[in-house]
């Protein structure tokens, strides 16, 4: 009876599972219905997959289930080992992304220093097809074999799939009136499924009652990694070149006639414009961006190529990105997820920062859980509240952002958001200054802060003592060993060795570190402070004015303006640190301790030997073989002064890899640049050659 009686339950649980499994196909057609038929999606792309990943949960667990063109297995999976290796006869290289124009320019400034003929030899932009990339190859014009990707050294054999794809000649040249094919040609492209047929793709699945794919690229990847070619054939797969990767005889050397030899070969060949220019290049992405909506193919950018093969070939690669191009990508569409709460963040200065608590979702290949939410001013005027539907964006690698809410969406259960009158860890009430949006936490013993502030005390810009890393910052200030900056200087071996995994060489260490850390100079205890709006250079700039810091803890506000690159609101918040009691008190703490560096102005009389005198610099971007601190700390050792602005006082611009904005702006006032070399050719001469 009782073994009737598990028989029964497990159908009754198949049955309810199966019912699942038919709800869930009836819905995604719906789903389908109305972003393909209707144009008027009623849930977000990450929803939707939801849905796609239950029914594949479900088809997981019941395998007998599965129809051989069920989503789960043949979309987006990981690489297979079904397939033979191919080893790829040159590197099939990816791209570096710009995200702005400002990032390309970036680019071409980069590579014109490596070769002043980049400027000159124009561009060729194209599309940037969200597609599988394929190397085909052909010998003595006769297909002979296809490969994927893979990690750009090895992919896997699909010639037999690639071959059902129409649009891939099996013989070049197609026409007899064409060139003769090389002996030995080896070409790339990208295989896809065009949005219309992927459209009418759908609907054939829909009407048969069969679950449908959730794009073209992972339908198209999938289609080609099928084991069975004849599944393939039922793909509208179709395909287009844009490269040689290798081939023997008298191959075109630019880019612009090397489509146009694919093409006469015919193979199909990617729209493409030549520009001869940077602006006209910048032009054509903006066309294809214009025509996103209009391209037969789901495309994510621009790819800007230098029309000179040559050249492009002699740029070598950086990393495993290649210098002669770039992938302008479009902005990240936006996607709706559910807003779950609202945190509060309190920075090392004080500063309360808001961030949206989500429902994970998925945006350009990255699961978003949070995004920021810029200030409370933000949440009230976007009328943002706790439940509501929300539309996030994510572009490159920039933090992700609510938008706004999807109002037309509520249900009435959605909170108004009230901003904190205390701080969220410490619970002091928090103020707020006239003229900013920002909230500030004043309790410089508040738990959040301090941990912040001790990690940049410790940090190597600042105090730089070796070992006091955050996770023992944490137990410091978890076992109130530390109520300000100022007490890690009080710190004693018993102290320490009560902590998890500190023993007495651990303890001894972290205490030299910090002992050793009392001969900093005065800019780099300025830094050290945390004082709102002071960073590394503006240190270096108030320790050069000021002999220590008992002079600048009397500075006034007009004192500071006086001094470049320091406003108003600035000059404020310095004065206003000073001012307050807690902040003294822990001034007066490092005074006992003997931490009181002064500054040692330069004698310029008897400076022949510091090259750097009465130089100002400015830094952008990364310089081999150097840190940020390290070069401050090399012109101020030899007499100069770093700035954060580019201006009319500039001496140097020291430009290094992905300069920023700067270097424009330096450009259009002038100023000179120096890389890496002409720097140290400075630095030990005096002179640039």
């Amino acid at each position: 009876m009782e073994d009737y009686n598990n028989i029964r339950e497990k159908h009754m649980v198949d049955q309810e599972l199966h019912k699942r499994l038919e709800d869930l196909k009836r819905e995604i057609n719906y789903h389908n219905y109305r972003y393909h038929v209707l144009d008027a999606p009623v849930i977000s792309d990450y929803e939707y997959d939801k849905l796609i990943k239950e029914l594949r949960e479900i088809e997981s667990a019941r395998p007998d289930w599965i129809t051989p063109d069920s989503p789960s297995q043949r979309a987006g999976a990981a690489p297979l080992d079904k397939f033979v290796k191919v080893r790829h006869p040159a590197p099939i290289l990816s791209l570096a992304n710009a995200f702005t124009e400002e990032d390309v320019q970036a680019w071409v400034e980069r590579v014109s220093r490596l070769n002043s003929r980049v400027k000159s030899t124009g561009f060729v932009v194209e599309p940037k097809i969200d597609g599988l990339t394929v190397v085909l190859h052909y010998k003595y014009g006769i297909f002979v074999q296809g490969a994927t990707r893979g990690d750009g050294i090895v992919g896997e054999d699909i010639t037999a799939n690639l071959k059902t794809v129409r649009a891939l000649p099996l013989k070049v040249p197609v026409e007899s009136k064409g060139p003769t094919a090389p002996t030995e040609l080896v070409v790339r492209g990208e295989a896809f499924i065009n949005i219309k047929e992927f459209e009418k793709l759908n609907k054939r699945l829909e009407e048969a009652g069969e679950t449908t794919y959730q794009n073209p690229r992972n339908t198209a990847a999938g289609s080609l990694r099928q084991l069975d070619p004849g599944l393939t054939a039922t793909r509208p797969l179709t395909i287009l070149v844009y490269a040689i990767v290798i081939g023997d005889g008298n191959l075109p050397t630019t880019q612009e006639d090397c489509l146009n030899y694919l093409n006469s070969l015919g193979f199909p060949v990617l729209e493409a414009h030549y520009c001869r220019t940077l602006n006209e290049a910048i032009n054509a992405y903006n066309h294809f961006l214009g025509s996103r909506d209009k391209l037969p193919y789901e495309a994510d950018g621009a790819v800007i190529k230098l029309n000179d093969l040559t050249l492009a070939e002699e740029l070598g690669v950086v990393g495993k990105d290649p210098r002669g191009a770039i992938a302008f990508k479009f902005p990240a569409r936006e996607v709706t997820t559910k807003l779950l709460d609202i945190g509060v963040n309190v920075g090392r200065t004080g500063v309360l920062t808001p961030f949206a608590i989500l429902e994970p979702v998925e945006v350009g290949g990255v699961i978003v859980k949070q995004a920021t939410l810029h200030n409370f001013d933000y949440i009230k005027d976007k009328d943002i509240r706790i439940g509501d539907k929300v539309a996030i964006k994510r572009a490159g690698d920039v933090i992700p952002y609510v938008i706004g809410p999807i109002q037309d969406l509520r249900t009435g259960n959605e909170v108004i958001f009230t901003p904190n009158r205390n701080c969220p860890t410490c619970g002091q009430p928090v103020e707020h200054f006239d003229g900013e949006v920002a909230w500030f936490c004043v309790n410089t013993s508040c738990p959040a802060q301090l941990i912040r502030n001790l990690e940049h005390f410790a940090s190597r810009g600042a105090m730089d003592i070796v070992g006091l890393g955050i996770k023992i910052v944490e137990q410091l200030v978890v076992n109130n060993l530390v109520g300000d900056v100022a007490d890690i200087y009080s710190l004693n071996p018993t102290q320490l060795l009560t902590l998890e995994g500190f023993a007495r060489k651990k303890a001894d260490n972290i205490l030299s570190s910090i002992e050793n850390s009392k001969s900093r100079p005065l800019n780099r205890l300025i830094n050290a402070l945390g004082i709102r709006g002071v960073g590394e250079v503006m240190a270096a700039e108030l320790a050069h004015n000021f002999e220590d810091l008992e002079k600048l803890s009397h500075t006034t506000v007009d004192d500071l303006e006086n001094i470049e690159g320091i406003g108003p609101n600035i000059a404020m918040g310095i004065v206003d640190w000073f001012k307050r009691e807690t902040n003294r008190k822990v001034l007066d703490k490092l005074g006992q301790a003997g931490v009181w560096p002064t500054e040692i102005h330069v004698n310029k009389q008897n400076s022949a030997e510091m090259r750097f005198v009465d130089l100002i610099f400015v830094i952008t971007g990364t310089l081999p073989g150097y840190s940020r601190e390290e070069l401050i700390e090399i012109i101020q050792e030899n007499g100069g002064k770093v700035s954060d602005s580019v201006s009319m006082n500039t001496s140097y611009l020291l430009v290094g890899e992905q300069p920023g904005s700067k270097l424009g702006k330096a450009n259009n006032l002038g100023i000179p640049l120096l890389d890496i070399n002409g720097f140290k050719k400075l630095l030990n001469k005096g002179i640039i050659e």
